[in-house]
């Protein structure tokens, strides 16, 4: 697929979801792939114009936990497989992600590695389109074996030295530079800080300048504050994969409502957590912390079935995942899934605009560059009609052929 690379190009007729109002009958200038210009009544004239009789943009959504769709298993992915997960990401909205890997064997993590950085290199040169990788997010190898979900056991690791780190491979910055590309890749990973040696490798982590979240954990309060203090201030799949809220034990639940300066995300599907825990959440915790992820498999978009992922059969039935274990096995939905619940729940347009996109943007430390829709920052955006689907994607500044209804 291709995308028009226009050096001008304006949304007109549009209402906007802007940081903390909706605009209506409102113009999105864009010059070089930045927002030059948001006007109530924007320019007539450009390389580019497009009528959106009305229709709602939304500032593109980014997924920081994702682990395939449509086939395409980022564990065992070449650079062709991500580059067919951006293009349907794009044609949902998104219009950037972080692989994420489960635990798996060092040799597998180096082949996805590899293949993250070429597919980086050939979006930053223009030869590649779809929603931009960022980087890559390792869920595990460092989590409780008393909270594996779906991950496989027989991968999981403690700490002991800096140099249980050298078969956690990262994305070599000075190939991307050789590539053209000036941005840092985004490393993150979640982690149980209860394991043997987990504070430690969380200040290990802090100094090499990843973003540490706490999550598959069982840890108590008072580990979670160190866990914090070392430099944890993210929760990955909030309530999901972690000891539940009891009243005379509040564990990691009670310690992520509680503490104002983490950060949590969540999987909307009304599956993982129940649609009411979901408004109890918004209520409690407020959009100001919450982000929303997918955490979808393979699987995604390809409807009910049997497949095999991660090595042993996942079905998918009604939507809902299973492993042989019985297990919740990840999701099926997109961001623009997640985004459609949590508006049906209530939240207002601005609140999912900063669940989707604002909120991921700051976790990664990105936000001066998108996540939002503001004079300055990258013509990112999704275009949604009356009932919420993609009518449009723009990415960086063009028109994505995958993005458009």
């Amino acid at each position: 697929m291709t995308s028009e690379s226009p050096e001008q190009l304006t949304l007109k007729n549009a209402r906007a979801v802007l940081p903390d109002r909706v605009v209506s009958n409102c113009g999105i200038e864009v010059v070089d792939g930045r927002i030059a210009r948001i006007e109530s009544h924007g320019p007539a004239t450009a390389d580019e114009s497009i009528d959106l009789q009305g229709a709602t943009v939304f500032p593109g959504f980014i997924d920081v936990h994702i682990h395939g769709a449509i086939g395409v298993d980022v564990n065992r992915a070449d650079a062709a497989g991500l580059l067919r997960v951006s293009e349907f990401l794009a044609s949902k909205g998104v219009t950037a992600w972080l692989p994420t890997l489960v635990p798996g064997p060092p040799e597998q993590y180096e082949r996805a590695i590899a293949a993250i950085s070429e597919v980086m290199v050939q979006q930053n040169r223009g030869v590649a389109t779809g929603a931009r990788v960022l980087g890559v997010h390792y869920e595990g190898p460092f989590v409780s074996s008393e909270q594996c979900g779906a991950l496989h056991l027989e991968y999981f690791r403690t700490f002991k030295s800096a140099g249980d780190l050298d078969s956690i491979p990262t994305i070599a910055t000075s190939a991307l530079q050789a590539g053209g590309l000036r941005t840092q890749p985004v490393h993150m990973i979640t982690v149980a800080p209860e394991i043997d040696g987990g504070i430690d490798l969380i200040r290990e982590l802090q100094q090499r300048r990843w973003i540490v979240s706490i999550g598959h954990t069982r840890a108590t309060p008072e580990v979670l504050n160190q866990a914090k203090d070392a430099g944890a201030q993210h929760m990955t799949h909030f309530m999901n994969a972690m000891s539940p809220l009891h009243h005379r034990a509040p564990g990691p639940v009670g310690w992520g409502l509680l503490n104002d300066d983490v950060s949590i995300d969540l999987i909307a599907d009304g599956i993982h957590l129940d649609p009411m825990m979901l408004k109890v959440l918004l209520r409690t915790v407020t959009a100001k912390r919450l982000a929303l992820i997918s955490d979808a498999i393979a699987a995604t978009g390809l409807g009910d079935g049997d497949y095999e992922i991660w090595g042993e059969k996942i079905t998918v039935e009604n939507g809902r995942t299973r492993n042989a274990r019985g297990s919740i096995a990840g999701s099926v939905i997109t961001t623009l899934d997640a985004v459609k619940m949590m508006l049906s729940l209530g939240a207002s347009e601005t609140d999912v605009a900063r669940m989707a996109s604002l909120n991921p943007a700051r976790l990664l430390g990105i936000d001066n560059e998108c996540g939002s829709i503001e004079e300055g920052k990258q013509a990112d955006f999704v275009v949604l009609d009356a009932n919420f689907n993609v009518k449009l994607s723009v990415l960086q500044g063009r028109v994505s052929k995958a993005g458009q209804a």
